[in-house]
This record gives structure tokens, C-alpha cells and sequence, in this order.
């Protein structure tokens, strides 16, 4: 029987017997529901943080607390308390795949482990041999900001000048989301010039990471909106958890995509739903992204990562000058065009009156009133 100073356990005592049967249940409950496919992983966690107020909610306490001591509760408890705390099978699986949590770096999410140097900025580099992981880390919502954007590019930078590096997997520290989009606060402090050197920053970004022999993969996990899902366009592959979503919300603010969207979106799926996710700004689902042809792939939430890293370690062994010809003979021949037309007319709705009421309106939590301004 555990005592006390092993840490809450059964037979403890009746207050720590209560907590521990709570929480390890829901977590047995929670994995059944994702091992019947009812819900994604990501969808589980949120529905028991807002619907139940369970805080951390199951899967991401687990991971916090390690899998392995997870699995050694769940089968005192199950001798104890009988076979409805039976650990479930995918915990099984991720515990004999050194998958334990937050300390392995991956348990039923994944963690970043920056290279040593490159644990501080909203972008965190993470280096496996010949793949490379970019971290998206800036609470609450990956927001690209000014600082983010000099971030990526220096992460880039470090990538494509190392030689060894072939693949560069973009994920986000974040369980819940990939990326929310622009910094709608930074956006509605910069002036005409400062939003056009921001847009020439990222675009430069961008076109050097489509033409490089480095293989980029957008890892989404959640939310892509705006600039989050301008990213991921510009990526030679977007693998999608299935709980992930996608859109261009821009419309909302009175601006427009700024970072490719109303070029590399239309390349991807069709001009007609490329026009209509940009003029109604709302998101689509991961499914119907895959069948627009948005993403390539759509995984188990927890399989997300894993199988982007498998990616990158395959795209890895490939021949980087067929690679990077490959890729610049597959790209739009108007492109470029196209992408300096989207500049100047993103400064053009950016300097407007609608635009300066959009941002006030969302920062202010009210509807727009747009004047045609």
C-alpha cells in the first residue's frame, strides 16, 4: 500500500484516495474516448478544461507528471480499485516508446528541447542530426509580431547556412494551437512603412525557404489563421492533426492576407474556394483542407509530430540539388508577380480607414463599422 511520502497514490488516505481515483479515471476515460476515435487529443484536453474545469486537464497532467509513473499508478490502482483503472492501451504504447512526457521531450504531445543557445525568443531551434525543428513558442498564441518575424529568420538562417541540416520541421510549443496569425496589437501600432517592411521581411522569408534545398514541413496542431496559415503555405509539405483548422480571417480587420495568402492559397486549391475563404475569412477543418488539397496529410492528433519528423528524416536522405531544382521548376512562373502585387495592395488596405477601424473594433472586442475608406 503507498504512503503518503510516495506521493499521492492508492491507500494514502481517504482525501488523496479521492483525487487520485478522480484523476487517474479521467485520464483512463479520456484515453478510451480517443482510442474509439469519438474525439481527437487536442479536442479531449480542451473540452475538460472548459466544459469540466479540470486544470491541467488529463492528458497534458499526465505528461507533466511523466507516463511511466502514470502507468505504475494506473496498475496499483487497478489491483487496488479493480479493472475499470486498467491503463489503456495507448498509454501503454507511448510509455515502450520512450515517449513519457514533458521530461523525454514527447508523451501524448510533444515538447520542445532546444540546441543549447537556443532556449530563449518566441522561436526555438531544435536540431536531430539532419532535421531540424523551428518551435513556435510565443504565449498565448504564436502571434507573428515584428519579433517573431526577425526570429524566423534568424532560425532559417542558422538552417540553411549549417550545411548538414535537409529538412526543417515548423511545429508549436503550444498543444493547442499553431499559429493565431498577426499580433493584431503590433499591427495597430506600426505605420504605413513599418508594415511595409515587415511584409518585405516575411516574403523574403518565404520565397528563400521555397527555393532552398531544404525541405520545409508544417506540423499543425491546431489553429492556422492568417499569417500562422501563410506559413504553412509557403512550406513544401502541411501535415495536419486532425483537430487542426485553417483559414484567413484578414476580411474580419478590413486588410488583406499580407503574407502570401491571396497567391499561394489559389495555387493550392483553386481559385474559386481560395476567393471565398479569403472574402468570408472563416476557417475551414482539417478534413476538408486535405480534400481541398490545402494539406497533404491528416494524422491522429498524437501522431502529428512523429510523422512529421518521419517525413523530414526521409526528405533528408533525398539528393538536395534535385531537391532545390525540383522545387524551382514546380513553382507558379507568376509568382513573384502576383506576390509584389499582394504587397502593395496589402499597404494600400493596411494605410486605410477601414483598416485602422478593424483592428480598434477586434481590439475592442466590438463589430467593425467599415466606411469603404
Amino acid at each position: 500500500m503507498s504512503t503518503a511520502t510516495e506521493g499521492a497514490g492508492p491507500g494514502a488516505n481517504a482525501e488523496q484516495d479521492l483525487v487520485e481515483r478522480f484523476t487517474l479515471k479521467a485520464l483512463v476515460e479520456s484515453c478510451l474516448v480517443l482510442e474509439e476515435g469519438v474525439s481527437s487529443l487536442r479536442e479531449i484536453d480542451l473540452g475538460m478544461m472548459a466544459g469540466a474545469g479540470i486544470m491541467p486537464p488529463p492528458f497534458a497532467r499526465a505528461d507533466q507528471q511523466g507516463l511511466d509513473d502514470v502507468l505504475r499508478r494506473l496498475e496499483r490502482a487497478a489491483d487496488e480499485w479493480g479493472e475499470a483503472f486498467t491503463p489503456p492501451l495507448i498509454l501503454r504504447r507511448l510509455v515502450a516508446q520512450g515517449r513519457l512526457g514533458v521530461k523525454a521531450g514527447q508523451g501524448f504531445f510533444p515538447y520542445p528541447q532546444p540546441d543549447p543557445g537556443r532556449e530563449e525568443g518566441p522561436v526555438k531551434l531544435e536540431t536531430r542530426h539532419r532535421v531540424a525543428i523551428a518551435w513556435l513558442d510565443r504565449p498565448p498564441a504564436n502571434s507573428i509580431s515584428p519579433e517573431v518575424v526577425q526570429a524566423l529568420q534568424e532560425v532559417w538562417d542558422a538552417v540553411s547556412g549549417a550545411g548538414e541540416i535537409r529538412a526543417l520541421v515548423f511545429a508549436s510549443a503550444n498543444p493547442m494551437l499553431f499559429c493565431a496569425g498577426a499580433d493584431i496589437k503590433a499591427f495597430g501600432s506600426m505605420d504605413e512603412a513599418a508594415g511595409r517592411a515587415l511584409v518585405d521581411q516575411m516574403h523574403a522569408l518565404l520565397r528563400a525557404m521555397e527555393q532552398s534545398s531544404v525541405v520545409t514541413i508544417a506540423a499543425v496542431n491546431g489553429t492556422a489563421l492568417g499569417g500562422g496559415n501563410e506559413l504553412a503555405m509557403a512550406c513544401d509539405f502541411r501535415l495536419a492533426a486532425q483537430s487542426a483548422s485553417f483559414g484567413q480571417p484578414e476580411i474580419n480587420l478590413g486588410i488583406i492576407p499580407g503574407f502570401g495568402g491571396t497567391q499561394r492559397l489559389p495555387a493550392l486549391i483553386g481559385e474559386a474556394r481560395a476567393l471565398e475563404l479569403n472574402l468570408i475569412g472563416e476557417a475551414i477543418e482539417a478534413a476538408e483542407a486535405y480534400e481541398l488539397g490545402l494539406v497533404n496529410r491528416v494524422v491522429p492528433d498524437h501522431e502529428l509530430f512523429d510523422t512529421a519528423v518521419a517525413w523530414g528524416r526521409k526528405l533528408s536522405e533525398q539528393a538536395p540539388r534535385a531537391i532545390e531544382e525540383i522545387k524551382r521548376v514546380s513553382g507558379r512562373a507568376d509568382l513573384e508577380a502576383g506576390l509584389e502585387a499582394e504587397k502593395r495592395a496589402f499597404i494600400s488596405a493596411f494605410a486605410s480607414e477601414d483598416a485602422r477601424e478593424g483592428i480598434a473594433a477586434f481590439l475592442e472586442k466590438r463589430p467593425a463599422r467599415f466606411q469603404g475608406r
